[in-house]
């Protein structure tokens, strides 16, 4: 049966709520989306040359922009980047060179295009960037053709720049500015694109708003604001944010291993709520995970469905393999056969570990290496663990205490992995 376009807008429309991606909205803005096929658009922030988990949710609402007929439009900001936002922010950042900008907006170009289709369907994707329209601005036209539409009243009260105010770091000129610019965004998408929704997170309400306040006065158009709610998990810890640090969508910032361990270890209370939001699971599938965390929550079967589709989904089929094969390594106690060093150093990063001169190593007794590592105190006590199995080097069992350990045991020449019972790792770096 062939789906309407009116259809696929309430689809859309009725997806994004019971998935929990409407903070707030426009008056008007529900009834557009029920009738009409709309162009949107959602800004990126290049201080990196990576996005990370938290830009996952403003993604995934364009993902379903696309899926149900509409026009996404990824807004990267080359120009905005090179000000800075003030909303959420304490303190002034560090602005960004042409250079540093060209290389960020490269990487996360990629990022974007494991989720948005950018060709080959009716509505393709667009990318877009701001420094094309910000860059050649003149200051003195830009003031009398837009910054007339703002007075100082209504840009102090929008809490973004109010908290700033507040604040002992104070809000420079540069920053206060912003919503002028991104403002002006809307404007050109609204007339370049026939951009009529501007979507973000909860905390760009006031600059959204903005924008479609001044496709009214300048234009006389009607333009509409949809925001997320910002992420946080059940105990109030800012989504995307661990005791290592930011989760990179870039494998080189942070390995496929962690970003599924990541998603694996997300708590009971959060992880029906994340499959919503981060995957494209049906109602009756997310029912499903929903009753199996009541009835089996020992199973981590939500937590596991959620990791295995955010990794795929991020770092492709053999980025989830990589990443099942290092967790079976850490949890199961697998071969090595196909790791790297890298990938052990990666996996192990938190077991204890030591450094042993590889003049030393080579040629070293098992006991006394087991030993020199604290895996037991006394070469007795490290001949009773190899007597009744529980000594593992690489996670082959070692059976004979004479065992000598040399650099070929050494992956790559620079790792050996050793393990008593089963969950007690040691890192030996040769």
């Amino acid at each position: 049966m062939r789906i309407t376009e009116t259809a696929i807008a309430e689809n859309l429309v009725e997806e994004l709520r019971w998935r929990g991606l409407i903070h707030n909205m426009t008056e008007g803005a529900d009834e557009v989306l029920k009738q009409e096929k709309i162009t949107a658009y959602i800004g990126f922030d290049p201080t990196a040359d990576s996005l990370h988990v938290g830009s996952l949710l403003p993604i995934m609402v364009l993902v379903h922009v696309q899926r149900h007929g509409h026009i996404p439009i990824a807004l990267a900001g080359g120009g905005t980047g090179m000000v800075g936002d003030p909303s959420g922010k304490t303190k002034e950042r560090q602005l960004l060179s042409d250079e540093q900008l060209d290389a960020n907006l490269d990487g996360i170009k990629a990022q974007l295009a494991h989720f948005l289709q950018f060709e080959d369907v009716p509505n393709p994707a667009l990318l877009v960037n701001n420094a094309d329209w910000l860059g050649p601005l003149n200051l003195i036209e830009f003031l009398r053709d837009i910054g007339k539409h703002f007075t100082v009243n209504y840009m102090i009260a929008k809490d973004s720049v109010k908290m700033r105010l507040e604040s002992d770091e104070g809000i420079s000129f540069t920053e206060f500015s912003y919503m002028l610019l991104q403002s002006y965004d809307f404007l050109r998408l609204y007339q370049d694109y026939g951009c009529t929704f501007q979507m973000g997170g909860s905390d760009q309400w006031g600059n959204i708003t903005a924008g479609a306040e001044l496709i009214r006065k300048v234009l006389n158009g009607k333009a509409h604001a949809i925001t997320v709610p910002l992420v946080t998990s059940s105990t109030g810890v800012k989504f995307g944010k661990t005791e290592a640090g930011t989760v990179w969508l870039d494998p080189a910032r942070t390995s496929p291993f962690r970003f599924y361990q990541f998603w694996i270890n997300t708590p009971d209370q959060d992880a029906i709520q994340y499959l919503k939001f981060f995957t494209l699971l049906s109602q009756a599938e997310v029912v499903e995970y929903e009753h199996a965390l009541q009835t089996e929550p020992h199973l981590r079967a939500a937590q596991t469905r959620l990791a295995e589709e955010v990794t795929r989904r991020v770092h492709g089929d053999d980025g989830l393999a990589a990443a099942l094969a290092a967790t079976d390594v850490l949890f199961s106690g697998r071969d090595l056969e196909g790791l790297s060093a890298d990938d052990l150093l990666d996996i192990f990063a938190e077991v204890p570990s030591s450094e042993v001169p590889r003049a030393e190593l080579d040629g070293m007794n098992i006991v006394e290496l087991a030993v020199l590592c604290g895996l037991d105190r006394s070469k007795k006590q490290i001949r009773n663990l190899i007597d009744n199995g529980g000594l593992y080097l690489n996670n082959e069992p070692v059976t004979d205490a004479d065992q000598v350990v040399s650099l070929d045991d050494a992956i790559d020449g620079r790792v050996i992995v050793l393990r008593k019972g089963k969950k007690n790792y040691h890192l030996v770096r040769a």
